[in-house]
């Protein structure tokens, strides 16, 4: 069973399933992090949802491209998470079904064209610090805690 994370669903709310594709974008020692400044400031993981007909591969070079402006290369699948939450942009329900890929950021193409985001690379020890996903913050300390062994 996929570990959830957040709050449980809610009896009686519909939720419509919306998978994401997020990347743990590292290189030299620091990861490559996206600031959603709008309507709160928020540090993520690049990512979002799978369009309809397109592959999580695709999804997940998409997204980081629109919300950081870096391609990407070599992502590996490093673990899946689920949440209940509300997508305001979209105006629904969603239970949010995201997969987190590690992958190596390659190249600047520019700015994000994402509204509102901002490309920020920081240390990898400060990551669990700044994240506000709690699930994010979970996979990412299952995969420190294995860089250690």
């Amino acid at each position: 069973m996929m570990p959830r994370y957040g709050k449980p669903a809610e009896a009686g709310r519909r939720y419509r399933a919306r998978p994401g594709a997020y990347g743990l974008l590292v290189r030299d020692g620091q990861v490559l992090l996206t600031l959603q400044t709008r309507p709160l400031p928020d540090m993520q993981l690049p990512g979002g949802g799978i369009d309809p007909g397109e592959s999580p591969i695709a999804a997940l070079h998409r997204e980081v491209l629109e919300e950081t402006g870096w391609t990407i290369a070599a992502p590996r699948r490093i673990g899946a998470y689920r949440r209940f939450a509300w997508l305001p942009d979209y105006g629904y329900w969603a239970e949010k079904i995201c997969t987190i890929w590690m992958a190596r950021p390659v190249r600047r193409k520019g700015p994000p064209s994402e509204p509102d985001h901002l490309a920020v690379w920081l240390p990898v020890e400060d990551l669990h610090d700044v994240l506000t996903d709690p699930g994010s913050k979970a996979l990412l300390t299952r995969w420190l805690g294995s860089r250690q062994q």
